[in-house]
């Protein structure tokens, strides 16, 4: 390989490159500004009375496979149960 080629991979490269680490950073741009929606959602629930501790339980639960909820249920259940809860 000549000088010439060396030159134009490394722009290539270094251009491909680039362009990986904007998208990364518009993509970080983005979840700082959807994170901040997401406070802002809670702020505003929280305003209307609701307990965002709590609603983020919900939310959380609702990501779960239903089996797994109702298997740690019954197990939570149960240790109540035996602990006289």
């Amino acid at each position: 390989m000549n000088d010439q080629e060396t030159g134009t991979s490394y722009r290539v490269a270094a251009d491909e490159l680039r362009a990986f680490v904007e998208r990364f950073e518009r993509l970080e741009a983005e979840k700082k500004d959807i994170a901040e929606q997401q406070k802002e959602v809670m702020a505003e629930a929280r305003g209307r009375g609701y307990d965002t501790r709590i609603l983020r339980k919900v939310i959380a639960l609702r990501k779960r496979d239903k089996d797994d909820i109702a298997e740690e249920e019954a197990v939570l259940e149960m240790y109540k149960a035996a602990l006289g809860m």
